[in-house]
């Protein structure tokens, strides 16, 4: 008897199934690759790259291994392909969280990469953005800080470089737990 197999999800599940990071070039390859992948259904996390195999880019992606093929061959499909893909097979290949959160008591603080949003618990005023080294720092914190959490600006609308990406999935887990 023959089975039918039809293309899922894939779950992101670390305990039951191997996962491996691909390795880009620069930013811009990472972000294309991530929104062609979650575009095609794929779960995948962008993290930091473990500090053994960074290439200049800061940032890696997480997929499950055992849908390398499948990842390639999506990847292929939009003229995308990684310099690298790496087994997660040794805690020395783990990779990164860009997320960090710190309560400060009347504020919170998320952390992603390098940048930071902070927001005071009460009013949900966006009360400092810093970070980075991208010039357009200051500009994203002169658009976003004084403004409430839900009215300003998303990052990715108004800063294309990896500081704005990274203030982009601090905002994101900020608006989720706030």
């Amino acid at each position: 008897m023959f089975k039918l197999f039809t293309k899922k999800k894939p779950e992101h599940n670390s305990e039951n199934q191997g996962r491996g990071i691909l390795v880009f070039e620069n930013t811009t390859e990472v972000i294309r690759a991530e929104n062609a992948l979650k575009a095609r259904g794929w779960e995948i996390r962008v993290m930091g790259p473990p500090p053994n195999i960074r290439s200049g880019c800061d940032l890696v992606i997480e997929f499950p291994l055992i849908e390398e093929l499948s990842i390639r061959r999506s990847l292929t499909e939009v003229n995308i392909e990684p310099i690298q893909i790496v087994p997660v097979n040794s805690v020395l290949l783990e990779p990164v969280s860009l997320l960090h959160e710190k309560d400060y008591g009347k504020y919170l603080m998320v952390r992603a990469a390098n940048m930071k949003i902070t927001v005071e618990r009460d009013t949900k005023l966006i009360v400092n953005v810093s970070g980075g080294g991208c010039p357009d720092v200051p500009y994203l914190a002169g658009q976003m800080v004084n403004k409430h959490l839900h009215n300003a600006p998303q990052p990715r609308d108004v800063g294309y470089t990896l500081c704005a990406y990274a203030l982009q999935i601090a905002y994101d887990r900020m608006v989720e737990i706030c």
